[in-house]
């Protein structure tokens, strides 16, 4: 699988528990944060329900 880079671009406050705990799974908690992680069927699945708060390369 490919290397994907997320990075968070807007805030979790006044999100729904379910994204915040998504946001969490994934590394992030702060804006400009930014991970790297492995392309998988379930960090793409993730990343979906966020896509509006997260930027993807």
């Amino acid at each position: 699988m490919a290397q994907i880079t997320i990075k968070q671009v807007k805030s979790i406050i006044d999100r729904p528990e379910r994204q915040k705990k998504t946001m969490k799974a994934l590394g992030l908690g702060k804006i400009n944060k930014a991970i790297t992680v492995e392309g998988t069927p379930q960090i793409l699945g993730m990343i979906q329900k966020v896509y509006h708060l997260v930027e993807v390369k």
